[in-house]
């Protein structure tokens, strides 16, 4: 099997202003990939750009993806380590972009083998519920959106701080206040906090029963993350901190995580994301499998690869819940309530609807 050409869209969004420690996003800043081979096999990826986080943006993903296409023209798609290699070689970092082009891959590997995505990475179907996140207002403003996802039946809800430590912790006091402690949070500072702030803020929220905290504090305090996790009566979640396996190398090494983020448009999707997974397992840590603002293309991926690999227990799959517009994939994952759904359709199982394709500027190399 040959790569014939490969499609590069400008995949872009439009949605409701979605605000964490970083930053806010109106639009999500998409890439689409489709790989065409000599089998009439074709496959799709996704990846979802966050600068203020990867320091990666859609404009950057698509001309990175025509250099990607060009180095991947002629060769076998399903040599994945290989191909993913020469985009090693070619340029350092990038790994949203490469996501994209990785994620595609696996979609043609297992669409030749007429496997769903699951059974190609060695797993079986299990029930995937995911959390419901609440992006950063006023106390009283999460408080209400926190009463109106109970009120819809959400089990585990993520609250984003890192706006203001001492507000943070107002933030979190209303949320149980409002409803209660039958429902579960997690939160995510969004490497908002100094270690100080941190140490303040985790202490004062040890009552409130939060499940765990995600990426307290910038990555260059990383050094700080071993005695934070000594301090905190919260367990902490590596995010940013860990972008590949070398990464969960040196965090699980140094003793500073409870549980580990995995997010593809931060490994450069599966391949390395299998590599993080196993380094964590082997170690008896934990995983999330998480994202930026992917539709449900790349969700679908996700939730696929959430299913093969056991060592994943906590899902963060919520993010084309958080304020799309519009849903242009066809097929896909879906939900039921917040547990996420699959078929066996081979492959990803999804694609996006040539009508919406029609609109976005887009190239074929």
């Amino acid at each position: 099997m040959l790569i014939t050409s490969i499609q590069i869209y400008r995949y872009s969004i439009p949605m409701v202003p979605f605000t964490i420690a970083t930053g806010t996003m109106d639009f999500a800043q998409n890439l689409l990939v489709i790989i065409n081979t000599d089998e009439g096999i074709s496959g799709y990826g996704e990846c979802s750009a966050f600068p203020m986080i990867v320091g990666e943006t859609q404009a950057t993903c698509y001309e990175m993806g025509k250099a990607f296409a060009a180095i991947f023209k002629h060769k076998d798609p399903l040599d994945i380590e290989a191909r993913m290699q020469e985009l090693e070689g070619f340029t350092a970092r990038n790994y949203t972009a490469k996501s994209a082009f990785d994620i595609a891959l696996h979609d043609i590997a297992a669409k030749r083998l007429n496997q769903p995505l699951y059974a190609y990475l060695g797993g079986k179907k299990r029930k995937i519920v995911s959390d419901l996140t609440i992006g950063i207002d006023s106390p009283t403003s999460m408080a209400d959106q926190a009463i109106a996802f109970v009120n819809q039946g959400v089990e585990t809800i993520k609250v984003k701080l890192g706006k203001n430590h001492i507000i943070d912790i107002e933030r979190i006091k209303a949320i149980r206040a409002a409803i209660g402690y039958n429902t579960t949070i997690r939160i995510d500072a969004n490497q908002g906090w100094s270690y100080e702030e941190a140490v303040t803020a985790l202490t004062a929220l040890g009552d409130y029963q939060i499940e765990f905290c995600e990426q307290p504090m910038r990555t260059y305090n990383d050094e700080f993350l071993p005695q934070l996790c000594t301090i905190s009566p919260i367990p902490l979640m590596a995010d940013e901190s860990v972008y590949t396996h070398h990464d969960a190398e040196r965090v699980i090494r140094n003793k500073a995580c409870a549980s580990i983020n995995i997010k593809f448009a931060k490994s450069g999707g599966i391949t390395e994301a299998i590599k993080i997974n196993d380094i964590a397992e082997a170690n008896n840590i934990s995983c999330m499998m998480g994202g930026m603002l992917e539709s449900r293309l790349a969700l679908t991926a996700k939730v696929h690869f959430a299913m093969a690999m056991q060592n994943i227990i906590f899902y963060d799959l919520d993010t084309c819940l958080l304020g799309h517009k519009t849903d242009p994939v066809l097929g896909g994952a879906q939900y039921k309530g917040m547990e996420l759904l699959v078929n066996d359709t081979p492959g990803i199982g999804a694609s996006v609807d040539p009508t919406f394709l029609e609109t976005l500027e887009s190239i074929t190399i």
